[in-house]
């Protein structure tokens, strides 16, 4: 066995808590597939070609999407032909918050007859510093006033 793939021992105690880390978020994606209410949209090809998602909160004059969800995750499929390429998956309040906190967020007609509102979402702009900033404020605010 190759004894240089081991951590060494100044090395080890990160890698204990790396391990334990992953884990506890291994269990938590586990958790969330198992036992949570989740929501699947799958995104076709247009975000290729624009940079941007859309997420439904409209369909005939009444709250659909992202205003009627109850499901506790929002996964949102990236798709390249019949291929998925990526999964953006949120917790529904978090993406509701970052959709709240956006500065600019551009509203369109879609969907069937086009009965549906939706928010273009630019990709980079969700993971923007600006955004998860804005995001981090709000968690924090959250927190203290739950304390």
């Amino acid at each position: 066995m190759d004894n240089k793939l081991e951590p060494s021992k100044a090395n080890r105690k990160k890698f204990d808590i790396d391990l334990q880390y992953g884990k506890v978020r291994e269990g938590a994606v586990a958790d969330m597939l198992q036992n949570s209410k989740i929501e699947v949209k799958s995104e076709r090809g247009m975000w290729q070609k624009t940079g941007n998602i859309a997420i439904e909160y409209q369909s005939y004059g009444k709250p659909s999407g992202i205003a009627a969800t109850e499901a506790e995750y929002w996964f949102h499929n990236l798709c390249i032909g019949k291929d998925m390429y990526a999964t953006l998956v949120f917790k529904t309040e978090v993406l509701r918050k970052i959709i709240d906190s956006l500065d600019y967020k551009k509203s369109v007609s879609g969907g069937d007859h086009n009965a549906s509102r939706m928010y273009l979402l630019n990709i980079q702009k969700l993971f923007s510093s600006d955004v998860i900033k804005a995001f981090k404020e709000h968690d924090n605010y959250e927190n203290t006033k739950s304390n």
